[in-house]
C-alpha cells in the first residue's frame, strides 16, 4: 500500500512536470493526492521543500536504476552506450513525472530562487557516473583518453539537451535519442570498441 507521502511526492511530480513550480500549488497536489492541504505541509513544510523532495526523489530513483543497468556491461564503452539508453528509456517510462526534473535541475531556470547546491549536489551524482564510465572504459582501453570531467560534463550536456528537446519543445524528431546515444559512443569510444 502506498502511504500518502508517497501519494503525496507523487502527485506533486506530476503536477510540476506539468505547470512547472510557479503554477502548481499545495493545494493541488493535496487534491491529486486525494489528501487534506494540512497533510501536504506536515510533511514537506513549503511548496521549495516539496519541489526538491520531488525532484530528488526522482534523481535518487534514477540513480539506482542506471547503477543496475550498467552494472555487468564488459567494458566502459558498452557501460557508457548501455548508461546513455537507460537514462532516455527512464525519461520515456516515467514521462508523467520527469519533466520534474528538467524543472528542478541546475541547468534550469524554472525557479532561480531555490538552493542551487544542493540540487547541483545531487544531480553531480549522475555526472559521477559517467565519469566513473570514462575512466573504467580509458582503463580497459574502449574509450579514448580525455578529460575525464569535461567530457562527462559534455555527454551529459548532450543528454540533457535531447531530453529537453522531446519533453519541451514542439520538435519531433524521429531517431534522436538514438542518435544522442550514437554520437556520444562515436565522440569517445575507441574505434575498435564502438565496432562491436
Amino acid at each position: 500500500m502506498i502511504s500518502k507521502k508517497d501519494k503525496i511526492l507523487r502527485a506533486a511530480q506530476e503536477l510540476f512536470a506539468r505547470y512547472g513550480y510557479a503554477g502548481t500549488t499545495m493545494k493541488m497536489v493535496a487534491e491529486q493526492a486525494g489528501v487534506a492541504s494540512g497533510l501536504v505541509f506536515h510533511y514537506f513544510d513549503s511548496k521549495e521543500n516539496l519541489f526538491m523532495a520531488a525532484g530528488i526523489e526522482l534523481v535518487d530513483t534514477m540513480i539506482i536504476v542506471l547503477r543496475d543497468k550498467t552494472a555487468s556491461t564488459k567494458n566502459g564503452c558498452e557501460a557508457l552506450g548501455v548508461f546513455v539508453k537507460a537514462y532516455l528509456d527512464f525519461t520515456i517510462e516515467n514521462e508523467k513525472t520527469f519533466p520534474t526534473i528538467i524543472r528542478c535541475s541546475p541547468f534550469s531556470d524554472d525557479n532561480p530562487d531555490l538552493d542551487r547546491q544542493k540540487i547541483a549536489a545531487k544531480f553531480r551524482g549522475l555526472i559521477d557516473i559517467v565519469e566513473e564510465i570514462l575512466r573504467r572504459g580509458m582503463d580497459d582501453g574502449s574509450i579514448l583518453d580525455l578529460p575525464v570531467t569535461q567530457t562527462a560534463f559534455m555527454i551529459y550536456a548532450n543528454i540533457v539537451g535531447a531530453v529537453r528537446n522531446r519533453f519541451l519543445t514542439p520538435y519531433n524528431i524521429t531517431g534522436l535519442f538514438e542518435e544522442a546515444r550514437e554520437f556520444v559512443l562515436r565522440s569517445v569510444c575507441a574505434k575498435k570498441a564502438s565496432d562491436s
